[in-house]
This record gives structure tokens, C-alpha cells and sequence, in this order.
């Protein structure tokens, strides 16, 4: 007794009419989606970006070099870099001390430490601004201990430094956990069982998978701590030439009607924006990279 084929010729022809179907639907819907997402990125990235270009030297370049060679703006974007590095070396160091020792040991409190780097997302800059003015201001109970040494917090650089580093704590980590969570301990323990020490366990066998995630960390953290401005702007006390970052600067060009001085400013912004932009991306690169090269 012979069997019917499964695909009869009426029933290949009618699949084949199904797929060119599927295909000029899904063609239909691919292109309005790219067509609303460019539409998206035009109205809120693209264009503010182009207006503040063509703001900045809109009364031209010998204008727009006096507005960003400004005193003050150089103090501002002096003080922007330094709160920037110092926030971007601690939470490097805390991030992956963190990340290692959630995700490689077992200890009490784990799930508090866990759920503690996740705070400044869930709070208000300008909330943590208010608290840090609670505990260092002139109303907390430790103010006269740091008068009598000298010690300003805030209204002042360490304020600043504070602030930012508040507000860019979970970057690093919160990049490095998902990817030691996916590597395991196997290797860590055997090349313990082999005798290696920590250190050695660190820079040969756990960083070389965690290096990208690293450095995506490190330039997602640069990126917040350069933008940040709620809880720097509590903190600030806004002192032209001494607390003042960029975004404070550019806050208080725009309130005295400063129009164009304050999109030369945010002009610096926006040039470091695209600097970390470019970074990213060559990360990502690398790291899609390595990661083939290594199946």
C-alpha cells in the first residue's frame, strides 16, 4: 500500500504563497518600525543635539570660544573632570570587590548587600542631596568634630565628589554581576585546589571574562557622573568659580538669560557625550569580538 506524500504539489504552492504573504507583511511592519524609531531618535536625540550646536555659535566662533574659554567655565569643567575621576575610581574599586564577593562566596547578608547597590537608583539625587546635608551640615552631630579639624563637606569639593559617587554607585557592579553569575566558580575553584592565591585567581582566570563588562561599566559610570546634577546641586551651594560643575554653570548662564554663553557650555557636554558614545561602542565591538574569537 503506498503512502500519500506529506507535501503534495498543491500544498508546496500553497506554503510558498504563505511565506511570500508572511514576507510582504512582516516587510510592511519591519519598515513602520524603523520609520517610528527613527522618528524617536530624531525628535529627542538628534534634533536637541543639533540645536544646541547651532545655538552655540549662533553669534559665531570668536563668540563661542570667549563663552567656553570663560574663567568660570573652565573652573566648572575642572571641577566636572575631577568629581568625575574620583567617582569613577571609588565605585571602579567598590564594583568589582562587590561583584566579586556576591557572586563567588557565600556569607550573611549577602541578599542586603545585593539589594543595597541597587539604593541610588531608587532614590532621588536631589533626596540624597538633602540627606548628605543632614548628616554633614551644620544641624548633624558630628558638624563640630569636622569644624574643629577643618574638615568642610559640604559646600565644598568633597561634597561634590560625594554626590557624584552616590549617584554612579551601582554602574560598575551592577555590569560585572550578570556576567560572573554566568561564569560560575569551576575555574576559580581549581585553580585554588592548584594552589594559586587570590590575586593570581583574579587577574588569570577571573578578569579575562569579565574585562568588556568592566569597561562598559567604567564609561556607563563616566557618562552619569558628567551629566549629574540634583544631588550636586544641593550640595553645591552654586559658588561661581569653586562648586560650580558644568550642569550648574549651564543652570546658572540660562536663569540670567545667557542663552547663547550657556549652549556653548552645554556644548563641552555634549562633545565629552559623544566621546563616551564613540567608547561605547568601540567596547562593544571588542567585546563581540573576543567573544567569537573564544568559541
Amino acid at each position: 500500500m503506498s503512502k500519500e506524500p506529506f507535501f503534495t504539489p498543491s500544498k508546496k504552492t500553497a506554503i510558498l504563497k504563505e511565506k511570500d504573504r508572511i514576507r510582504k507583511d512582516s516587510g510592511a511592519v519591519k519598515w513602520i518600525l524603523i520609520g517610528v524609531s527613527t522618528l524617536f531618535l530624531f525628535v529627542l536625540l538628534i534634533l536637541p543635539l543639533v540645536t544646541v550646536v547651532v545655538n552655540s555659535i549662533a553669534k559665531g566662533i570668536s563668540f563661542y570660544a570667549k563663552s567656553i574659554s570663560d574663567p568660570y567655565a573652565i573652573k566648572a569643567m575642572w571641577l566636572t573632570l575631577e568629581a568625575t575621576l574620583f567617582s569613577v575610581v571609588i565605585n571602579t574599586v567598590f564594583g568589582l570587590f562587590a561583584a566579586w564577593s556576591v557572586t563567588k562566596f557565600r556569607f550573611h547578608g549577602k541578599k542586603v548587600l545585593t539589594t543595597l547597590i541597587d539604593v541610588p537608583v531608587t532614590v532621588s539625587p536631589i533626596i540624597a542631596g538633602l540627606i548628605f546635608i543632614l548628616i554633614f551640615g551644620r544641624q548633624s552631630a558630628i558638624f563640630p568634630f569636622l569644624k574643629s579639624h577643618g574638615i568642610q563637606i559640604v559646600f565644598a569639593v568633597p561634597g561634590i565628589i560625594l554626590a557624584t559617587v552616590f549617584v554612579t554607585f551601582p554602574f560598575v557592579s551592577r555590569e560585572l554581576i550578570p556576567v560572573l553569575e554566568s561564569q560560575g566558580t569551576d575555574e576559580e575553584e581549581a585553580a585554588a585546589l592548584m594552589g594559586a592565591k587570590w590575586h593570581t585567581i583574579f587577574t588569570r582566570v577571573t578578569f579575562p571574562h569579565i574585562k568588556w563588562a568592566f569597561l562598559y561599566g567604567v564609561v556607563l559610570c563616566t557618562a552619569r557622573a558628567m551629566g549629574e546634577f540634583g544631588a550636586v546641586s544641593v550640595l553645591s551651594g552654586h559658588l561661581r568659580g569653586k562648586t560650580n560643575t558644568l550642569p550648574l554653570h549651564i543652570e546658572i548662564l540660562f536663569n540670567e538669560f545667557q542663552y547663547v554663553p550657556a549652549f556653548a557650555v552645554s556644548s563641552i557636554l555634549v562633545i565629552l557625550a559623544i566621546i563616551v558614545l564613540i567608547l561605547r561602542s568601540v567596547l562593544e565591538k571588542l567585546g563581540k569580538k573576543d567573544a567569537e574569537a573564544n568559541r
